[in-house]
């Protein structure tokens, strides 16, 4: 409740099968020997993510491909066209 909506939505959304059906992250920290320094640990991690979460993303603007790689392309495609166009079989001319 005290992160504003969407940056829970992210943080849900990220933390994937961390999160219970409730909405509770749960972070496994075992990674040392006392249980304090594994509790920092955990909050550390929380914390990487939530600031994670806070990072909107940016927007994908739809763009189209220029002439010039449009060009390329096509251009490329002839030429594996007529590279594949060798090696097929000649044909007899009696045909």
């Amino acid at each position: 409740p005290s992160l504003p909506g969407a940056v829970r939505d992210r943080l849900i959304r990220s933390a994937g099968r961390r999160v219970t059906r409730d909405g509770v992250v749960v972070i496994d920290a075992r990674r040392y020997r006392t249980r304090e320094r594994n509790r920092e640990d955990a909050i550390e991690r929380l914390l990487t993510l939530i600031r994670k979460a806070a990072d909107r993303p940016r927007t994908r603007r739809k763009t189209l491909p220029t002439v010039a790689s449009r060009l390329r392309r096509l251009e490329e495609k002839r030429k594996r066209g007529s590279m594949k166009e060798t090696r097929r079989p000649v044909k007899n001319g009696d045909e």
